[in-house]
């Protein structure tokens, strides 16, 4: 038995809720999972269809991308996990999926306004949209610019990774992280509702404007935060 078996695992579970919750079909999407004490990431392999996945074709590489454990090749997007545990160092999990509404966004490069209360419980902002990449980056080592593209466009809007968990990278797709890799796909679910709900309410009213501030803090604040009251605590 791999003595990662424990996380090896917890991605496979975690890869596994992408067809269950139906945000990607065939081989679309990957999740991934770190143990930082470690050094490694556990992700799933490249091709690897969901219905033939097996916990044991977990592959394992370190910070470096470096094959550490498995017999297959892992994901193509390894690259822009790797950096996204190295920028956000409070992650446990990152998802990559092909989620209809999401992608929808990401290929109209359109940021998800905050247009209602079920955004706003999830973070204050809109959903960011990364920049088009261009040619020189798309010819030289994609995965890693897709990362760096995530990076940069945090940095231009000044916007927390810790609150906002979830971005469009143009032209292809989501990206959500959270503590761990169930939370990472758990944001994948959010993202991929909000996007729907956003939709059809532009197709609803083409004029809608963002909700006001205060009803954004309002149900930001009463699930996050010292003073949240939302749900049960820990």
């Amino acid at each position: 038995m791999s003595k990662y078996q424990y996380l090896k695992e917890l991605v496979y579970e975690a890869n596994m809720e992408i067809p269950k919750e139906e945000l990607a079909i065939v081989t679309f999407g990957n999740v991934s999972g770190i143990d930082r004490n470690a050094g490694i990431i556990a992700i799933k392999p490249s091709g690897v269809p969901y219905h033939r996945l097996r916990v044991e074709d977990i592959v394992i590489v370190d910070m470096d991308n470096v094959l550490v454990e498995g017999n297959m090749r892992p994901s193509s997007d390894t690259k822009t996990h790797t950096l996204l545990y190295k920028n956000f160092p409070f992650i446990g999990g990152v998802c990559h999926t092909h989620s209809t509404y999401a992608v929808a966004w990401a290929q109209a490069i359109r940021p998800i306004p905050n247009f209602g209360t079920t955004h706003a419980d999830h973070l204050t902002s809109s959903i960011p949209v990364t920049d088009v990449m261009s040619d020189a980056m798309i010819e030289g080592d994609y995965e890693l610019e897709t990362g760096n593209q995530i990076l940069d466009i945090f940095k231009k809007n000044s916007l927390s990774p810790e609150e906002v968990e979830m971005v469009l990278v143009a032209c292809h797709g989501p990206f959500t992280w959270g503590c761990d890799p169930a939370k990472a796909v758990y944001n994948s679910v959010v993202l991929e509702e909000i996007a729907r709900m956003a939709f059809l309410t532009l197709q609803i009213n083409p004029e809608t404007s963002p909700i006001k501030n205060s009803l954004i803090a309002k149900h930001y604040f009463r699930k996050h935060g010292k003073d949240a009251y939302y749900g049960q605590g820990c």
